[in-house]
Formats: structure tokens, C-alpha cells, sequence
């Protein structure tokens, strides 16, 4: 490697070493959050972003700087998960855009680079926050800027840029006292700087060897609302799960799109299809993968090609679950052949949600597509575009319901250009029930904006769940354990007692204005515990309607909210 210049064939290496690094450190980095819920999802949703990209850039076997730049952008684009996802995926975004007409990297390239990803970075948050990823990006650029013009070669440039970015990040609890009292650095920080690390360990050669591992067929389903519930077959209909990639002649059309989905739902099922302008990656269920082949040659050449004997090597829960997915995609396709034929309503809804029974309730308030993520897996924002896809409607609404997937969704209204797209930002669950609600679908889009978003601002929400750690958090010591009620300000209540323990954070929610307390129960939680706490909260608080729904969704015991 040139001593001061870093190649494309370079270029590759090392940003595959990167996304290895943090996809091999991202449990460590969900450790890092500063609430001890078992939730703690920067380091996956980190990692998912860049190997969504990672994906892309593996696939050029003949790479320039600027191929490499749009397969970096544009991947991480699609795959950006949560809010730490999204914000890398500025990063990337920032610095290959600066980068993209370069014949190779140096100095100047690497500090423009910089510099243009964390001004992308920023202006994507709408109120920044420093001691986070966005402050170590920001001394990383600054130390960059300041050696730009020093005789340093390559490698000395970069090792004082990444040894800059780990001194910022051991400052970030100073920053910020939540990080300070629960004794860890910024995760998306340290999540960033385990991707610069795999870098630098490809650059000096400590990291010759990268292995980049294989994307899981489905993440974050997209649902249709109205699909009810899904009893899969007993026996295999289709046997082989083919998956393969089609490098594309040329961009596909949207009625070649359609067709191709067509043909393949016409020899198996479990169809997953997603094409941009350069490939088409396939992945169907069927018992002749070879005509699969074949069809697909006509469109261009073909990699990835891997066929599996689903009869031989998956155990019955895996069968039921790719039976399940069938299932619904099979709906999913009907219904868009259905909307194909109508012209497009006035307004539709999308929403993310857990849990069969909250599902079941954003149903019945007329949500049109649910995705099924939030607390343990955040949506992508291509799981956002796949969801606007499917709803036929001129103006869209999506209720995120975490705020960690706010950023995301965000990011897909810049992405869609034919319908117009309303992120509501709701950060909870009950948040966007409150939402939903408030729809009056006989006043204006405009008139549902303030209406809905003054009903989901009126409430206060709430979780109780378990401690996965030690630690001191809000002046509350917390052990491994441990039952915690949380609410919009943070941790309320600390206790041993699931139900003692909603009581608790109840108390500091309840008080002499409220009128409904709502309470939704989780997957672990029985009928006859949830209509025993109704009880003492009837009892605790007579003025006070109570309304107790079936949730199901795991992790949180209880979610709650009270207005």
C-alpha cells in the first residue's frame, strides 16, 4: 500500500474491516446503555446499518472510489436502524460524498471527509446532543482538519485520528451526568470508534482477514393489518429455499418488477424481492430452484447463488416460522394486486408495534400496515419504504412509537416522493394509540395533525420491566433483577414486586387532573394477575377509569399510560 494514499481495492478492505470489527464488538456496546433495561440495542442496530452496506461493497469484484462510495451511502441508507444507525448512516453518507471523485484517499480527502460527514451528521438530528456519537465525530474531524497539512505519511495521520476520537469518548460522561452516574461512555461513540478501529487494524495490517457474515432473510416484518392470525401448514409445499442475486442488464421497470414477483409466486412462495438499479436480490421457496435460475438469467447474470433442502436441514419451529412468513406475503401480495385496481384513499396509517394484542388494537383503530420490531429489533428505514409501498394512500401517517426509530422513519420521508408522508413522533407504544384515537377522518390532513398530536401529548407513558445490570441511575441503586417502572422522565420506582412495582410508578404518574389510567400486559404476565392489579388500582384510585387491554409484548411487563 502506498505510504500516503489509500486505493479503491484498499478502500474496500478496510471498510469491510470495519463493519467486521463492530458486528464482533456489538453486544459489548449494547452493554453500554444507560438504562439496564434488557433492550439495549446501539451495537446491533450499528451493526445491522454497516453491514447492510458492507453487503454492497463485497459484491464488487472490480471497485473504483466512486462505486464504492454509492454502494457505501446508498446500503447503509436502506439498512439504517435506530437512531445510532441512522446517524452513521450520515456519517457514511457525509464522507463518500466528498470522497466519490477522488482517484484515491489522502490527507486532504480523508480530513474533507471528515469534516463533510459530521456536518450531514448534524444537520440530520434535529437537536444535536454533545457527549454523544455526533461530539467523537466532531473531535475526530477537528484533529484530521488540524494534521491535513503536516508531512505525517498515512498511517501515523490515521492512528492520531483515531487516538483523538478515543480521548473525545472518555470525556463524553462529562458531557453528559446520565452517563457519568451510570459509569459507561456514549455507546454510539464507542460503536463508531469500533469501526474506525477495524480500519486502522486492516490499514497497519494487524487485520488481513475479513469475513463478512450473512444477512438474515426477513428483520422487520411488514405486516398488512387486516391479516388476523397465521396457522402454518403442516408439511413443506415447496422444498427448496433459493436465494441468489441478479447483476441487472438494466434497471428494472416497475411492471417488470411486478412480473418477476409474479412468476416467482407462481412456482413457490416465501418471496422476498428487492431491486434497485444495478441488482435484484431474490429469495423464494420453490421445488424447481433451477427454473428460478433460468428466469432470472434473462435478466442479467447471476451471483450469491445458494440453494438449501429446507426438508433435510431445518427443524420444525424454523419450517412453521418461513411457513408463517409465506403466509403473510402471500396476503400481502393480494392485497396490492386489490389496491393495484383502486385509486388511492385519502389517508392510510403505518405503524410499529409488538406484540399480538397491541397489534390487534392498532388494527381495530384502522392502522392499514404494522411493523413488527420496536423495543428488541428497530425497523429499518427500507423496512419504512417497504411499508409506504404497500399502503395505498395519498398522505401517510407513521407512528414510530420509540424514539429510537423516529430518526428512521424520518429518513424515509426523503426517500419517498409520491405520496406525502407524516412521521408523528411518538415514542411510545400508548403514545401512538393516543394518536390513533384522536384520527378524525372528517376533518383536513392538517386538522389531524394537531389533533392527533395534542391527543398522544396529552398522555404520560410508562413500562415496567427487569434490571439486566448494576448500576446507580437517577439517585436509585439498581441490582441485576430488580423490577423497574419507568416513565417519560426516566426511572420512578425500583422494586422486587412486579405488581408492587406498577403500583409505584403509577403514583408518581397519577394525580389530581388524571381521568383514564390504561394498562396493557405483556406476554409473561397472566389474565388473572393483570385483573388483580386492575383491582388495587380501582381501589387506589376510585375517581379514575381503569381499562386493562392484553398486549402480549415481551421484555415490559406492563406498559401504561394515563391521561
Amino acid at each position: 500500500m502506498d505510504t500516503h494514499t489509500i486505493d479503491a481495492k484498499a478502500f474496500q478492505k478496510l471498510f469491510l474491516a470495519g463493519a467486521n470489527r463492530i458486528n464482533e464488538q456489538k453486544e459489548y456496546i449494547n452493554e453500554l446503555n444507560v438504562f439496564p433495561v434488557p433492550d439495549g440495542d446501539t451495537g446491533t442496530n450499528m451493526s445491522l446499518t454497516i453491514l447492510s452496506a458492507a453487503r454492497e461493497v463485497e459484491k464488487l469484484t472490480d471497485p473504483t472510489i466512486a462505486s464504492l462510495c454509492k454502494a457505501i451511502s446508498g446500503g447503509s441508507l436502506r439498512g439504517a436502524r435506530g437512531n445510532s444507525g441512522v446517524i452513521l448512516s450520515q456519517l457514511f453518507r457525509g464522507f463518500t460524498k466528498s470522497v466519490s471523485k477522488a482517484d484515491s484517499l489522502g490527507r486532504e480527502e480523508i480530513s474533507a471527509g471528515f469534516t463533510r460527514a459530521v456536518e450531514t451528521a448534524y444537520k440530520a438530528v434535529m437537536k444535536p446532543k454533545e457527549g454523544t456519537i455526533l461530539t467523537v465525530a466532531k473531535g475526530m474531524a477537528e484533529k484530521a482538519a488540524e494534521l491535513a497539512d503536516s508531512d505525517l505519511e498515512l498511517i501515523p495521520y490515521c492512528e492520531e485520528i483515531v487516538s483523538y476520537g478515543y480521548e473525545v469518548l472518555a470525556k463524553t460522561p462529562d458531557m453528559l451526568p446520565v452517563l457519568k452516574e451510570a459509569g459507561v461512555v456514549d455507546s454510539g461513540g464507542q460503536g463508531l470508534m469500533e469501526v474506525l478501529q477495524g480500519v486502522l487494524d486492516a490499514l497497519t495490517g494487524k487485520v488481513t482477514e475479513v469475513v463478512i457474515p450473512e444477512a438474515p432473510a426477513v428483520s422487520a416484518p411488514v405486516t398488512p393489518a387486516k391479516s388476523g392470525d397465521y396457522v402454518p401448514p403442516a408439511d413443506i409445499k415447496f422444498g427448496y429455499c433459493t436465494e441468489f442475486i441478479i447483476m441487472l442488464n438494466k434497471p428494472l421497470s416497475q411492471e417488470e418488477e411486478r412480473e418477476l414477483k409474479e412468476y416467482f409466486l407462481g412456482m413457490g412462495d416465501s418471496l422476498v424481492l428487492v431491486a434497485d438499479e444495478d441488482i435484484c436480490k431474490v429469495h423464494v421457496h420453490t421445488n424447481h430452484p433451477g427454473q428460478a435460475f433460468e428466469k432470472a438469467l434473462t435478466y442479467g447474470p447471476l451471483s450469491n447463488m445458494k440453494v438449501d433442502n429446507m426438508r433435510l436441514e431445518h427443524e420444525e419451529k424454523l419450517i412453521k416460522d418461513a411457513e408463517k412468513v409465506a403466509a403473510r406475503q402471500r396476503e400481502e401480495e393480494a392485497l396490492a394486486r386489490e389496491e393495484e385496481k383502486e385509486p388511492p384513499k385519502k389517508v392510510g396509517f403505518i405503524a410499529v408495534s409488538i406484540g399480538e394484542g397491541l397489534s390487534e388494537i392498532f388494527r381495530d383503530l384502522g392502522v392499514d400496515y404494522l411493523i413488527e420490531g420496536g423495543q428488541t429489533m428497530n425497523p429499518s428505514t427500507e423496512d419504512m419504504l417497504e411499508a409506504i409501498d404497500h399502503v395505498n394512500a395519498e398522505n401517510v401517517f407513521i407512528l414510530p412509537n420509540n424514539k429510537n426509530i423516529i430518526l428512521a422513519a424520518e429518513q424515509a420521508v426523503k426517500l419517498t416522493a409520491e405520496k406525502r408522508i407524516i412521521v408523528l413522533p411518538t415514542k411510545t407504544i400508548p403514545q401512538g394509540i393516543a394518536a390513533m384515537v384522536g384520527y378524525m377522518p372528517e376533518v383536513s390532513v392538517e386538522e389531524n395533525i394537531d389533533g392527533m398530536t395534542e391527543c398522544y401529548q396529552n398522555i404520560a407513558s410508562g413500562q415496567v420491566t427487569y434490571a439486566v445490570r448494576d448500576t446507580t441511575i437517577n439517585g436509585k441503586t439498581i441490582r441485576n433483577g430488580d423490577i423497574m417502572g419507568i416513565d417519560d422522565e426516566g426511572i420512578r420506582a425500583v422494586g422486587s414486586d412486579v405488581s408492587e412495582t406498577t403500583l409505584a410508578l403509577l403514583d408518581e404518574m397519577v394525580d389530581g387532573d388524571s381521568e383514564l389510567v390504561s394498562l396493557y400486559y405483556g406476554e409473561s404476565v397472566t389474565k388473572e394477575q393483570a385483573d388483580k392489579l386492575t383491582a388495587q388500582v380501582e381501589e387506589k384510585y376510585p375517581d379514575v377509569e381503569v381499562e386493562t387491554n392484553f398486549g402480549g409484548q415481551p421484555i415490559y411487563y406492563y406498559m401504561v399510560s394515563v391521561e
